[in-house]
């Protein structure tokens, strides 16, 4: 049974959760792997919309086990409103497991948030302000807190004494009050009970699953060009939502995964700051924006919209080794007249078919576009391939050519069951 990574291939917002709620109806295990709840994924089944920022889309899925690995970072807050607000509606959060290495977000972090982009002024980078940066960066700097320190009160009281200490002095600095670490301590230590019979060794579950023949999904927040070693940097989120980032996430080695999914939007958009070629920066992006609903789960912001990136697109398939590509709002792109696809970018004049080497020219680079036949029918009730027009078949075909990876299932509604699967992955 197959071990399958899916993840976004753009800048977020693919549809992850869609593509992973309806592979997880045929998984044992759905495994989040990077990110917090910066991140969010909505799921519609049955006309019931379910917004999804913490908790794994298999949550959603009858008999899977969902999990939250230690690359996740976790605001206990949020863990808990989310399972509330999810069994008050009638799922199952029971089975719900979290590593014991994964970090916590304290609230200090989502002041740090606001902190330091105060301090960025005009240079701000878009954080979604909960805390997610600092404390990837606390990570990194080994003063963070992990689930497992709630059990240890003592050493817990001494870690956010000492992590606090500093982050007191920015605060008192840019005009925030400091907070008090016993409060927080205290606060951290309300959830440890509540949290206590989740907590497990996320590597030891994973790999006995599949020793056992399980079939594991592996969820990613964001998305590869939000990656933090190979996206936009310094546009980019604190984690690695890409391919590797699913193995280090986890627990797992590279050679336990079978196939790796990138998803991607039939067109291209991004939230938040940085460099975006295709951008569609007028009325034809504003209409392309309503029509497709491009609205932030997590954050309510308008998401910027372009035309579809196959320079991006191979670029993904690359950095994750794709060996698949779930496309997702085909629908949106009804009743062009045509679809304009960047096949290319002109960098100072020079036309490249790949990404820039630096920041610098992927800022200033210029798309080269191929216009594509659009269509007018309406492909919201199409369930194969057959059944969608012949430009609209043409345009995956094209897509598929340039990013140099098959097309393995087509969105054409919100819903679960509005998807055309070309070849079942499990």
């Amino acid at each position: 049974m197959p071990a399958i990574i899916v993840l976004g291939a753009q800048w977020g917002d693919e549809g992850k959760g869609k593509a992973t709620d309806q592979l997880g109806q045929n998984t044992d295990y759905v495994v989040k792997f990077n990110g917090g709840n910066n991140a969010g994924h909505t799921v519609v089944i049955d006309g019931e919309k379910y917004a999804l920022h913490l908790l794994p889309a298999g949550i959603l899925s009858e008999g899977v086990t969902p999990i939250i690995g230690n690359g996740v970072v976790v605001d206990l807050e949020v863990l808990f409103d989310e399972l509330h607000e999810m069994t008050s509606r009638g799922v199952d959060c029971s089975r719900l497991l979290i590593s014991s290495n994964a970090h916590i977000i304290p609230s200090y972090n989502r002041l740090m948030d606001q902190a330091n982009e105060r301090a960025r002024g005009k240079n701000q980078i878009g954080t979604t302000g909960r805390g997610i940066g600092p404390t990837y960066a606390d990570k990194m700097n080994r003063i963070g807190l992990r689930i497992q320190d709630l059990f240890d009160p003592e050493s817990l009281s001494f870690k956010v004494e000492a992590a606090l200490a500093p982050k007191n002095e920015i605060f008192t600095a840019v005009g925030m009050d400091p907070l008090d670490p016993a409060l927080v301590t205290a606060e951290l230590l309300s959830y440890a009970e509540r949290v206590r019979p989740m907590v497990c060794d996320v590597s030891l579950v994973v790999n006995e699953a599949l020793d056992r023949g399980s079939t594991v999904l592996f969820e990613g927040g964001q998305a590869t060009m939000l990656d933090i070693d190979h996206g936009t940097y310094p546009f980019v989120t604190s984690s690695n939502p890409t391919a590797g980032g699913a193995l280090t996430g986890s627990g797992v080695g590279p050679t336990r995964i079978d196939r790796v999914v990138g998803v991607a939007k039939a067109y291209t958009t991004r939230v938040g700051e940085g460099p975006f070629p295709t951008e569609l920066d007028n009325e034809v992006g504003e209409a392309l924006r309503l029509k497709g609903g491009e609205f932030g789960v997590t954050t309510g912001r308008a998401r910027r919209t372009g035309w579809f990136d196959a320079v991006v697109m191979r670029y993904a398939t690359r950095i994750n080794g794709l060996t698949d590509i779930c496309l997702t709002k085909l629908d949106v792109l009804t009743g062009y007249d045509t679809i304009p696809v960047c096949v290319a970018y002109e960098v100072d004049g020079v036309r490249t078919e790949e990404m820039p080497v630096d920041q610098k020219g992927f800022t200033q680079a210029l798309p080269v576009y191929e216009e594509l036949p659009g269509w007018s029918e309406d492909i919201s009730e199409c369930r194969s391939f057959e059944e969608l027009p012949d430009a609209a078949r043409a345009y995956i075909a094209r897509l598929e050519e340039l990013s140099g990876c098959r097309i393995q299932s087509i969105g054409v509604g919100a819903g679960r069951e509005a998807t055309i699967v070309r070849y079942p992955l499990i």
